[in-house]
């Protein structure tokens, strides 16, 4: 660590359980290095934005209903960060060299006005004065009604989560009673408003719904869609996750290959979660996201932003560390949220996936939500 960087760390960056102290400033950090790193050499590169907790589905790897059901209580409305609030959390993040924005939820689709947020967002600038890359994840089902909107705002791109293509598997996958027309009548409208490339996430979960990897493979080849495969993933507590019921990447790899040969295709960069693959028939591209037997925590450039604005460093985070109370306090000001904030990321350590790896078994110390951190 640098000797500015220990410096930064000195002041206590910003919690984890209890709002950060108001300390004095140092001189000699009133200028920020122009690549920010981790403890391994990682710099920041994303930031990843919860919107709302909320969401229409309770995908059993996400939000299973014996937890989430009626009676569950989502955050109220002040809990909630604002857009203002979030645009100046952005901000910081951009000048410390984030260059990807990405709304997620609970459903993002679900907050009230969500155009307006994202104007916002296209509003600020990179390090290098450009628009950051705005993204969206979203199950799709309110997609179609508000594609053009989001696109018009400065949205670019979006990625829809979709587990089956049969009705009655995505139904279980849901455990909802919405239809699977009305996620790809969302990709639809999403490719048609210019949200390109569309991509479309499947989650697989043996004996599940891996039956539906051929359907969706072929439903989407030549659709200028890029499909990807993620391996079933232990993040969160309630979700009761267990090895043997992931479908490892090289599986489903092998599967499609045996129906329509598929040749290796190069990343767009090292932080990218998908490894990605052509059809050696020139129809597109799919992808496969394999942080169960293929760690990529060695390339991971996220932070994670709660919708009550807890920061997060890792998907599979114990604890966050409290945004939203500097946010709300009037003497922070912008410079020292930034200093608060590379403080943070210059600490960094985690390797959540490569532990899990090496020992076959989930570290247990309350991983937080997918539902609550945007997965």
């Amino acid at each position: 660590m640098t000797s500015d960087a220990a410096s930064r760390a000195a002041i206590i960056p910003i919690a984890p359980d209890t709002p950060s102290p108001v300390r004095a400033m140092p001189p000699a950090l009133a200028s920020l290095p122009a690549a920010l790193h981790d403890r391994r050499q990682r710099p920041l590169q994303d930031l990843r934005i919860s919107v709302t907790d909320r969401c229409n589905f309770r995908c059993p790897y996400c939000m299973p209903r014996a937890t989430f059901g009626k009676h569950h209580r989502f955050l109220p409305h002040e809990a909630l960060l604002s857009f203002e609030e979030i645009t100046r959390a952005a901000s910081a993040a951009l000048a410390l060299g984030v260059r990807k924005l990405r709304l997620t939820g609970g459903e993002p689709l679900l907050r009230k006005d969500l155009p307006t947020l994202v104007g916002q967002l296209a509003a600020l600038k990179t390090l290098d004065g450009t628009a950051p890359e705005i993204a969206l994840t979203t199950n799709g089902v309110l997609l179609s009604r508000q594609a053009q909107a989001l696109k018009d705002a400065g949205l670019q791109r979006v990625t829809v989560s979709l587990d089956g293509l049969d009705q009655a598997v995505f139904a279980r996958m849901s455990d909802s009673g919405l239809h699977v027309q009305d996620v790809l009548a969302g990709i639809d409208a999403a490719q048609r408003a210019g949200l390109s490339p569309v991509k479309v996430n499947m989650v697989v979960h043996k004996g599940v719904n891996d039956d539906q990897v051929l359907p969706l493979a072929r439903h989407f080849r030549g659709s200028g869609v890029e499909l990807r495969f993620i391996e079933f993933m232990d993040v969160g507590q309630t979700n009761r996750w267990r090895l043997d019921q992931v479908v490892p990447s090289e599986e489903v790899r092998q599967r499609i290959a045996a129906h329509w040969p598929l040749l290796p295709a190069s990343t767009a960069r090292a932080a990218d979660t998908a490894e990605r693959w052509l059809y050696a028939d020139g129809a597109g591209s799919i992808g496969f996201v394999s942080s169960v037997t293929r760690a990529f925590c060695g390339d991971c450039t996220r932070l994670r932003l709660s919708t009550d604005g807890r920061l997060y460093t890792c998907l599979f985070g114990t604890r966050g560390h409290d945004l939203r109370a500097l946010l709300r306090d009037p003497r922070i000001g912008d410079e020292e949220l930034r200093l608060r904030l590379a403080a943070l990321w210059e600490a960094r350590d985690d390797r959540y996936s490569e532990l899990r790896q090496a020992t076959e078994t989930p570290p247990d110390e309350g991983r937080v939500e997918m539902s609550y951190i945007g997965g």
